[in-house]
């Protein structure tokens, strides 16, 4: 099944971790895909390895002359994108708020929420032109819920949340659907050695995510099956912002003592 025949998709970070995936997946279901990243040896590996369904552009979400550029040269290549996933994004440094510095804040905003902005408003214009598009929009479980020791990256997802929703709204007429997806804990690289153990406790399905778990919702997000949703949160997080797993098989006792 070709769910994305002939149609052009933009993913961004596109070159490594769960943007890699989305990029393999996308061409595997008849995508022409443009990897945008700034990791530009993987970047050419990864556009090489899939073929002419792929090519690769380097871009800093954050600058908007390189959007600019990509739009243009995607127009170009393989014709006016009718999906972009917003996926590019970076982690804070676990900094409580008190020792945050305006700088990595900003650096972190610009990057996780920017990027975004800069992507959506770039590629409306083609997608009204062409009379719908999909845009999805990669937030996180740190969207959803408040998240200590990360105010900046929180922050910066519950505003891509709230970005969707609202340009959701503006668009809509068009026939142009955006979406998020909310990820919670994904086995990528950025993680290096670390395992299911980090969940433990914090998770009801008491693991981690492969990459390809989040790809296949995001495929769905982005395809003609999810037609009807816009606006709306997907999320891909094992149970992690539904509540707490503790207790689960045990007497909860808070739960019978008397007051």
């Amino acid at each position: 099944m070709a769910r994305f025949d002939g149609k052009t998709v933009i993913v961004t970070g596109g070159a490594r971790g769960m943007g890699a995936t989305h990029s393999r997946s996308f061409v595997a279901e008849g995508a022409r895909v443009v990897i945008a990243d700034v990791l530009d040896a993987e970047g050419e590996a990864l556009a090489k390895e899939l073929g002419d369904a792929a090519i690769y552009r380097h871009l800093d979400v954050t600058d908007e002359q390189q959007w600019a550029r990509l739009i243009e040269e995607t127009n170009a290549v393989f014709g006016a994108p009718a999906v972009l996933i917003n996926n590019a994004g970076i982690g804070g440094k676990g900094a409580f708020v008190e020792d945050e510095t305006l700088e990595d804040w900003r650096r972190l905003l610009a990057v996780n929420l920017d990027g975004v902005f800069l992507g959506t408003r770039a590629v409306i214009p083609g997608m009204k032109a062409a009379g719908g598009g999909a845009i999805v929009n990669i937030s996180s479980f740190a969207g959803l819920i408040g998240t200590p020791n990360a105010a900046d990256y929180t922050t910066s997802k519950f505003a891509v949340r709230g970005f969707t929703k609202a340009v959701a709204m503006e668009v809509a007429s068009h026939g142009i659907r955006v979406n998020s997806v909310h990820p919670g804990y994904i086995r990528t690289p950025i993680l290096g050695p670390l395992g299911d153990e980090v969940v433990h406790g914090k998770v009801a399905l008491d693991r981690m995510a492969a990459p390809e778990e989040v790809t296949r919702m995001v495929l769905f997000v982005a395809s003609d099956e999810a037609g009807y949703s816009t606006g709306s949160e997907f999320v891909v997080d094992g149970g992690w912002s539904a509540g707490s797993p503790v207790g689960i098989g045990q007497t909860n006792l808070a739960f019978h003592e008397a007051p």
